[in-house]
């Protein structure tokens, strides 16, 4: 199973076409908030199930602020991360995945991408394919095989 991840795309819609060709096979795309509009341009060019979560810069919307789901048998706290402040550091949102007992976190707010594999669990920020704070527009796709989880960053 492949799992194509992305956050922080902030309106732009040159992202569509930056990630269709990367995200064109994936069994599932999740979309971890700012701005949850974008989630209809990704629905343009994707039909497979879309998950997402709302971010600090998406306001009046009906969409959960973060989501535990199963996803291939993995469990998977998904959050955009600014209520955890993951500026900072981490150890808030390892802590409640921790309490979660997640398989995966995915987070994203910071706009740089980062994976991190800690204590049996998964950390995976995406980063940002449109404004990246450290000149690397990125996306995250993670592959599940059996109980195997391999997570890697992909410039756009």
């Amino acid at each position: 199973m492949q799992i194509g991840v992305i956050s922080d795309t902030h309106r732009d819609k040159k992202f569509v076409h930056r990630v269709r060709d990367i995200f064109s096979d994936m069994d599932i795309i999740v979309h971890l908030g700012d701005n949850v509009q974008d989630v209809s341009q990704i629905k343009k060019f994707y039909t497979r199930p879309v998950i997402n979560v709302k971010g600090n810069c998406d306001f009046s919307v009906d969409v959960p602020g973060e989501r535990i789901e199963n996803i291939g048998g993995k469990k998977f706290f998904i959050t955009h991360g600014h209520r955890y402040d993951v500026k900072y550091d981490l150890s808030r949102l390892k802590y409640k995945a921790m309490e979660e007992n997640a398989d995966v976190v995915l987070f994203g707010h910071t706009h740089l991408s980062k994976i991190i594999y800690e204590n049996g669990i998964w950390f995976v920020n995406p980063g940002s394919p449109s404004i990246p704070r450290d000149g690397f527009n990125s996306v995250a796709v993670i592959n599940l095989e059996g109980e195997i989880i391999n997570a890697v960053i992909k410039g756009v």
